[in-house]
């Protein structure tokens, strides 16, 4: 893989990978798989990162509430954050350029988990977006959340993950409350960071809650009041 002067690596390919590509999008549902903390392997499309999001692009594609929404997926370069290079991060800014170009000026909602999750946080800021939502998501203390002003932000994490914490994605709702229009969180009860436990409700939930953010007006909020609230965040 070619690298630019800073030794960080240089796309070879597209990083917007379209699954539903209606003649004219009117809005967009871009997906952002896993990944590792530091790797410097290839992305395959066949590793379980990637195979893991297959159920959540067909749950939204069905749930869809117009019938003029894009559906994508992020081609990362490699499966590693890698520090301080923040390599998916790249990745998604350049799917969310090629968008702009595909379809123009077009509402988008990122939907990622973990990695992917964080990812989408700190893509937010792009113009294309409007919305994230983030499953499991890898949110260190500190992550930030200026980037979300006026957009929307919600998390769902289930209360058995080992792997990122349920607590560090609370408070890091808690801040984007100063800054985005909208920040809200739900737990999914014995939920764990796969999401094999309970995935019928992982992929009804996200997918619900992806449709109410693409049609605010015509397609109620799945979650409950409390998920925006200031106290506890409800278990579903």
């Amino acid at each position: 893989m070619r690298q630019d002067a800073s030794g960080h690596p240089v796309p070879d390919a597209r990083a917007l990978l379209p699954r539903r590509s209606p003649p004219a999008p009117g809005a967009a549902v871009v997906v952002l798989h896993g990944g590792q903390a530091t790797s410097e392997r290839r992305t395959r499309s066949w590793q379980a990162a990637a195979l893991r999001m297959d159920p959540f692009v067909r749950a939204v594609t069905a749930g869809l509430p117009r019938q003029d929404v894009l559906v994508a997926q992020v081609r990362y370069r490699l499966r590693g954050w890698n520090g301080h290079r923040d390599d998916p991060v790249r990745d998604a800014r350049q799917a969310l350029d090629e968008l702009a170009e595909l379809a123009g000026p077009v509402p988008t909602v990122l939907l990622g988990h973990s990695m992917g999750g964080r990812a989408a946080l700190r893509a937010a800021g792009h113009p294309q977006v409007r919305a994230v939502v983030a499953l499991a998501p890898w949110w260190p203390p500190g992550e930030p959340v200026e980037q979300l002003a006026g957009r929307h932000v919600l998390a769902l994490h289930g209360d058995r993950d080992r792997v990122t914490s349920p607590a560090e994605t609370a408070d890091c709702v808690r801040r984007a409350r100063r800054t985005a229009a909208r920040a809200g969180m739900a737990v999914i009860g014995g939920g764990d960071h796969a999401m094999l436990r309970r995935p019928g409700l992982w992929h009804r939930t996200a997918a619900a809650v992806v449709a109410h953010l693409l049609d605010p007006e015509g397609t109620p909020d799945p979650l409950p009041g409390d998920c925006y609230g200031a106290g506890d965040f409800p278990v579903l």
